[in-house]
């Protein structure tokens, strides 16, 4: 699977002297803006009572019945602060046709609002019949930094792609496909420890989470790079989750082909850093496996001993995600990266607390907190800190093991699993975990229903002021 396998045609169009004008227009300048239009276009729009209001279109004709110009509403401030990505709604609205934008945007706004239509032009096709539709076209703007732009376009499409692929198709053996297309892509080397081999090498809590299922369990594990910072980002690739013998119901189980999310990302985050030639000692391990049912399957009441030495009660076989992290955060650990980050679709409290569209974020680095937060709000990728509070920590502990993977009671869900993965980093100096949801549950401009990205963007943005690049 290629990053551009359901992108469709290039980032932008050529500069051709017949395409349409487009206005990105915004609601406190929108009569600046229209005393500056002729006389029949200004006409035209108070016809159709055109207001500038969020993704609000006017497609005005010339004498000759033929689209001349496009206004596309960029609404109020307050308007702005609500909805991400204006023209990357207007684009699936637009005729077909090359246009040539006009804008009065700062540059940060700029760069949004040009994503927002790259974005835009995303459909997950791969199991459909037929062409897809003609989409719209844009001359690429002045001001935009085009390989800026493909790396985030390219490795967004690559983490949709991944979570929106169903299990059927995405079990552990394509995840490792996808990821060594990704190694070979950029010149990376990549390796794979498979099935019983992971307990030759002590990984002993991936292998149990996976034996169960006929699709091996397996780390996939990739590096890049030579000089420079040592970055690590782990991904949870649960590829399908069951819940193991504490079995999810049914509706709880609709939307478990997302469960690597977590991997789907981070690979989507390392294509960005490859593309972009930072000067990096990039890591990337995935523990890519099934959380499925027989005979062998780990067990509620089961103690499992992890990688590094602690012993893990199982109280839940649906939390699963935290224990195949534990081993690939305790092998990341022991090469002692400068930063590490580990990415999952991990608990249903962190969508409680904050909701599908906002990820929480775990870390004890307050620079990093305040440069990731800052960059967050910038790109307009929502993140929000939430605490490692240590007085929890004693929910973690079963007395009849070092840790519980499931702590009863129901409260701080989010937190407590932060707290265990926390106990598998000890080396590393700056530590951050981010509990994502990974998919887009309503359709919203440059986010179809489906797989997304989340954070990913904001660690593009704040990595190389908290790295020091």
């Amino acid at each position: 699977m290629s990053a551009q396998l359901t992108f469709r045609a290039d980032l932008f169009a050529t500069e051709t002297s017949s395409a349409v004008d487009l206005h990105l227009v915004e609601a406190e300048r929108l009569t600046d803006w229209t005393d500056m239009q002729p006389k029949r276009v200004r006409a035209f729009l108070e016809s159709v009572g055109f207001t500038a209001r969020s993704g609000q279109i006017a497609l005005v004709p010339d004498a000759d019945g033929v689209l001349s110009h496009a206004a596309v509403g960029r609404g109020t401030a307050r308007d702005r602060a609500r909805t991400r990505f204006c023209l990357g709604g207007a684009r699936a609205k637009l005729p077909a046709q090359t246009y040539r934008l006009h804008h009065a945007l700062d540059p940060d706004a700029l760069a949004e609002e040009t994503l927002g239509w790259c974005l835009g032009g995303y459909e997950f096709r791969q199991f459909r019949q037929g062409d897809a539709p003609a989409l719209a076209r844009m001359i690429a703007p002045e001001g935009v930094d085009l390989a800026w732009l493909n790396a985030i376009v390219t490795g967004e499409i690559l983490t949709r792609d991944l979570i929106n692929t169903p299990a059927s198709h995405m079990g552990p053996e394509e995840l490792e496909a996808a990821f060594m297309a990704l190694a070979h892509e950029h010149g990376a080397t990549a390796s794979v420890i498979y099935g019983d081999d992971l307990l030759y090498q002590n990984l002993p809590l991936i292998h149990a989470v996976g034996r169960a299922s006929e699709r091996s369990p397996r780390l996939l594990d990739l590096r890049w790079g030579e000089a420079g910072p040592r970055l690590t980002l782990v991904g949870k690739g649960v590829c399908f989750d069951t819940g193991g013998l504490n079995l999810k119901p049914g509706a709880s189980m609709g939307l478990m082909k997302k469960d690597m999310g977590g991997a789907a990302t981070v690979m989507g985050l390392a294509h960005m850093i490859m593309a972009q030639g930072w000067p990096v000692q990039l890591r990337v391990l995935v523990p890519a496996v099934e959380n499925a049912v027989s005979g062998n399957a780990m067990r509620p009441g089961d103690i499992l001993m992890s990688r590094k030495g602690l012993s893990v009660e199982i109280n839940n076989t649906d939390a699963e995600g935290r224990l195949v992290l534990a081993d690939a955060l305790a092998l990341a650990d022991e090469d002692a990266p400068d930063l590490m980050i580990c990415m999952a679709t991990l608990t249903g409290a962190a969508r409680v607390a904050l909701g599908p569209d906002v990820p929480p974020f775990f870390t004890h680095d307050t620079d990093f907190a305040r440069i990731l937060m800052e960059a967050s709000a910038k790109v307009r990728d929502p993140l929000w800190q939430l605490p490692l509070h240590p007085a929890y920590e004693s929910q973690i502990e079963p007395g009849i093991a070092d840790l519980d993977n499931a702590p009863s009671g129901g409260m701080a869900g989010a937190i407590t699993a932060a707290l265990f993965l926390q106990r598998f980093v000890e080396v590393c100096p700056r530590f951050a975990h981010f509990d994502i949801y990974g998919y887009q549950p309503n359709a919203a401009p440059g986010r179809p229903k489906g797989g997304v990205g989340q954070g990913a963007r904001a660690l593009f943005a704040a990595l190389p002021g908290v790295l020091g690049l």
